[in-house]
């Protein structure tokens, strides 16, 4: 199989890339990445030198690109996305482009030269916030960040190349994601690292919001799940499994790597913040056979300890990010 991937060098587009090109299964990859500040081309260096293994730079919203690079591939797995949610909150455009303008300008490649499945990776933020009770992939999209709004657009348009032209597209909608090369804007890599070089960490309101949290790792493995044997014009959703509030994960950061509350600064809330995401698996489990595999403990203290270890991955990204934000 020869598999197009949008936004391979970014966190979770990497993960995959280095997943199915390590399995040795005969995948041949082509990574499409703009490198933007989140697109990190060293997340893609243990594969680098792989046979499988080609690398494009270039924006999924250039047409012309697009079309030179998608001939021959079987499938595409769309990851490119703007995805932080306070960045979408100051300036929503580039979120509009990349996320809806991008995934058309993919979609329409991928009809002309006959791609036999598209993957479209989303998020569970489309279904706006849940006080009880979990999303299931019926459940009506209720975003309610410019993020999320561009997501869920993304979402219904790949939806409709299925339902208008018949082409086999599948989305997936996962939980929160963490794990190694998470960019350290994210809650969990920006408060590790900045706890790690004495740093306060900035907490929103009172940090009673609840999150599923679920290991890269999983996420990739249900996307696989999905990419071979998912139903053409179905939705489904990838989740972790462990609900915890933003307190009590600042409280285990801080206690893994060894402080006190005196460390957070407690900041006012984000506009408009979901109070709770929760995904009903049940479709994916009983359809695919998914479970996540890596406990939120031991993933965790993972994550924790690739941090601790590769300073010098995370240290320039960070620099160039200006006054923290969080997630």
């Amino acid at each position: 199989m020869r598999i197009l991937v949008t936004g391979g060098a970014g966190f979770i587009g990497s993960e995959f890339v280095r997943s199915q090109l390590g399995a040795d299964g005969g995948v041949r990859i082509t990574v499409l990445d703009k490198l933007t500040y989140s697109g990190v081309e060293a997340n893609l260096a243990p594969v680098a030198g792989h046979p499988g293994y080609t690398f494009v730079r270039g924006d999924i919203c250039d047409p012309e690109l697009v079309d030179s690079v998608m001939p021959g591939h079987d499938a595409v797995v769309h990851f490119a996305a703007e995805s932080h949610v306070d960045r979408s909150i100051a300036g929503a455009g580039p979120f509009v482009r990349t996320n809806v303008t991008g995934t058309q300008v993919l979609l329409d490649a991928a009809r002309k030269h006959g791609v036999a499945r598209f993957v479209h990776v989303s998020t569970d933020e489309v279904y706006g916030s849940i006080l009880q009770g979990s999303w299931t992939e019926e459940w009506p999209l209720a975003p309610n960040s410019p993020y999320s709004a561009s997501k869920a657009g993304s979402d219904l348009l790949a939806l409709a190349y299925h339902r208008t032209h018949g082409m086999d597209v599948v989305v997936t909608r996962c939980s929160n994601n963490y794990g190694h090369y998470q960019f350290p804007e994210k809650v969990i890599p920006l408060f590790t690292t900045n706890l790690i070089d004495g740093q306060k960490v900035p907490l929103y309101g009172e940090g009673t919001n609840i999150r599923d949290w679920l290991h890269v790792s999983d996420h990739c493995r249900g996307i696989d799940l999905v990419l071979r044997g998912g139903r053409a014009g179905e939705v489904y959703n990838i989740g972790g499994g462990t609900e915890v509030t933003n307190k009590e994960l600042t409280g285990l950061l801080l206690e893994a790597v060894g402080c006190g509350w005196d460390m957070v600064e407690r900041v006012p809330d984000r506009k408009g913040h979901d109070l709770r995401y929760s995904l009903d698996i049940s479709k994916i489990r009983a359809e695919l056979g998914y479970e996540p595999q890596v406990s939120f403990a031991d993933g965790l203290a993972a994550t924790i300890d690739w941090y601790r270890e590769n300073r010098a991955w995370w240290e320039p990204l960070k620099a160039g990010l200006g006054p923290a934000v969080t997630a």
